[in-house]
């Protein structure tokens, strides 16, 4: 993981939040979902009442896209300086925007009391700037070495979800800040947000191959649409 601070500048940030703002409002899918740390009700390994997949519930609103095509946010993402950047400190040959008009940027909105649950990512990693901060709360937290491609360490996980697991950390994130982090692997969540200012954060998406996009299955699962 690494974090680059003020890659936004603050009165950039300002605009990117205005013209959220209202979008919020009038544009944004409410995702309110139960799951388990995996996002997988098919995990078959240990038995169903196994305490590595106890349940959670992890509510956002998100903006897509389609919705901010001139905003700062679409600026930044489509950057070439900043795509080439990301693949050189991956060690990737090279990367690519999604094409995916829906998922290729989202922008997400935790309200008090609106938080992201434990988890790991699908993906090998991910790309996010936070754009807003709250008022109290909406604390990113994680415990890398927990499990591996090759060990899952279900009582380990049980553990972590119990609150047992003494080697949580907390990373704070100052608005503007663009972060990278390899969550495959790393249990990670945002704890509940206090207070009456949301948090909003951006996540960019970027893939080794070209022409990455979800199914139309997937975009209404996540965003209640099929398309722009």
């Amino acid at each position: 993981m690494f974090s680059l601070e003020g890659l936004i500048l603050p009165e950039a940030l300002e605009r990117c939040v205005t013209e959220l703002e209202p979008l919020f409002e009038t544009s944004a899918f409410t995702h309110c979902r139960e799951h388990n740390i995996y996002f997988d009700d098919a995990i078959r390994d240990v038995p169903p009442d196994h305490p590595a997949l106890r349940r959670f519930r992890t509510i956002n609103h998100t903006i897509c896209a389609d919705r901010i095509p001139s905003s700062p946010i679409a600026q930044i993402y489509a950057w070439q300086p900043l795509i080439d950047f990301l693949a050189a400190a991956m060690d990737k040959p090279r990367l690519y925007p999604m094409a995916d008009p829906l998922a290729r940027i989202n922008v997400m909105a935790y309200g008090a009391g609106e938080q992201l649950n434990w988890h790991f990512d699908r993906a090998e990693f991910t790309t996010t700037c936070l754009l807003q901060a709250p008022l109290a709360g909406g604390v990113f937290r994680y415990r890398n070495g927990l499990r591996s491609d090759t060990d899952p360490n279900y009582d380990g996980v049980g553990r972590l979800l119990a609150g047992e697991d003494g080697f949580v950390r907390s990373l704070p994130l100052a608005p503007g800040t663009l972060n990278v982090f390899k969550g495959k692997n790393t249990a990670h969540r945002v704890t509940p947000v206090e207070g009456d200012r949301a948090r909003i954060v951006a996540v960019f998406s970027y893939f080794e191959e070209p022409d990455v996009a979800f199914t139309e299955e997937e975009r209404l699962g996540f965003y209640g649409r099929a398309g722009p």
